[in-house]
């Protein structure tokens, strides 16, 4: 018998890695405002909204902007991202988790992904997956983006599933304390693979299996 009836998936470092490309982007933008970024700064941005992950990054700056400033900030770091992102294709897909991905489709999981990213859509697009899943929640149809539960309590909503039968698979600490507020189970992969507050700790996705049956 199974655990759970689904499984809702963050995107970026589990599904697929953008990782880099936020960094690069973040990194072109912070070189230009002459403020300091580097990969350890990086790091305090994973698995927060785009705004959120600016203000960070201002927080070195040598002086204030107005939110029109931000605002123009925010969408050229999307546009220099984005480019990024149209590089991508089914072949950035591992085979590990394609293959995992396929097995719990086949044991009748009801798959989602719950992703703060408004660019969501266009990366499962470019890998492939823009038809694979039962439900995309992501930044595009949430107010609040994590740790706070929304993006996982919406994508679970969209299944017709309640947060005890679904479980949460996250990369980041943020996630897991998202998914944790929301009342879902978590399974721990990359950066938070280590993360105590984590039911499951899994060093490759297909390590998920074994955590459902």
């Amino acid at each position: 018998m199974l655990k759970y009836k689904g499984i809702l998936f963050d995107l970026d470092g589990v599904i697929c890695s953008t990782d880099e490309y936020h960094y690069l982007a973040w990194k072109a933008l912070a070189d230009r405002l002459g403020i300091p970024f580097d990969r350890e700064r990086n790091n305090l941005l994973r698995g927060v909204s785009r705004m959120q992950s600016l203000e960070i990054v201002l927080q070195k700056a040598d002086k204030t902007y107005t939110e029109e400033q931000k605002a123009a900030f925010a969408e050229e770091k999307n546009a220099l991202y984005r480019q990024y992102l149209s590089q991508m294709s089914p072949r950035d897909l591992d085979e590990d988790v394609k293959n995992t991905l396929r097995t719990l489709r086949d044991e009748g999981i009801k798959l989602a992904i719950g992703s703060s990213s408004k660019n969501t859509p266009f990366i499962l697009e470019r890998i492939g997956l823009d038809r694979f899943f039962d439900a995309v929640a992501d930044g595009n149809c949430i107010t609040h983006s994590k740790p706070h539960p929304e993006v996982f309590l919406k994508a679970a909503e969209m299944l017709l599933l309640d947060p005890h039968d679904c479980l949460v698979v996250e990369d980041a600490r943020a996630g897991v304390q998202s998914a944790l507020a929301g009342g879902f189970d978590c399974a721990a992969i990359g950066d938070a693979k280590d993360d105590p507050r984590a039911a499951y700790h899994l060093t490759r996705l297909s390590d998920l299996l074994r955590c459902v049956r």
